[in-house]
């Protein structure tokens, strides 16, 4: 048992007979009224987002996962194929059930999966990756400080903003939590 000061982002816990992860966490003190804790769930299950608030102090029930770290290997369309790099046994999860985080999956990253028993319940990515931009409009010489952006294609398959100065073949640095560029990476 934990209590509500105990909430963070990646929390797995079960309410209501389901198990949740927390996708966002507030704490609110109100200037009348105790104070309380408005969560933002994802069912582990069905990926469905639902809200609840908790007075402060409340008891939850965390669910005790084992996570793995698996290496992204190859997508065949339909599913995308990790291998444990202890054991080298392989994993494959539908890209429904990786939701927005499949579009970050570049070959050799490494993953940690939450599995309660036997099943996946959540994946977890690195907080930033650096990706080779494919397709974008072309850069603008001088242009290296602007507030603006264009559309870039990464070689992932995400389609993220990038300042004007950036082009094709330049690798960037992303933060796969808000899908935003931070900077352009200098390869000697």
């Amino acid at each position: 048992m934990a209590t509500t000061a105990d909430v963070r982002k990646g929390l797995t816990l079960q309410m209501e007979g389901q198990i949740f992860e927390v996708a966002d966490f507030q704490h609110v003190k109100p200037g009348k009224g105790g104070a309380f804790v408005r969560i933002t769930l994802r069912n582990a299950r069905t990926g469905r987002i639902i809200e609840r608030t908790l007075n402060s102090g409340a008891s939850i029930e965390t669910v005790r996962v084992d996570g793995k770290d698996l290496q992204y290997l190859y997508n065949d369309g339909e599913s995308c194929h990790f291998m444990d790099q202890e054991s080298y046994e392989q994993f494959q999860f539908t890209r429904a059930w990786l939701g927005d985080k499949a579009q970050w999956m570049k070959e050799g990253v490494v993953c940690r999966v939450n599995f309660l028993d036997s099943e996946a319940l959540t994946i977890e990515l690195p907080n930033f990756m650096e990706l080779e931009i494919k397709e974008t409009a072309p850069g603008f010489k001088g242009d290296t400080v602007s507030s603006t952006g264009k559309p870039a294609i990464l070689e992932s398959g995400a389609e993220v903003n990038v300042p004007l100065f950036c082009e094709i073949g330049d690798v960037v640095r992303v933060d796969t939590r808000t899908g935003e560029y931070l900077d352009r990476v200098k390869r000697a």
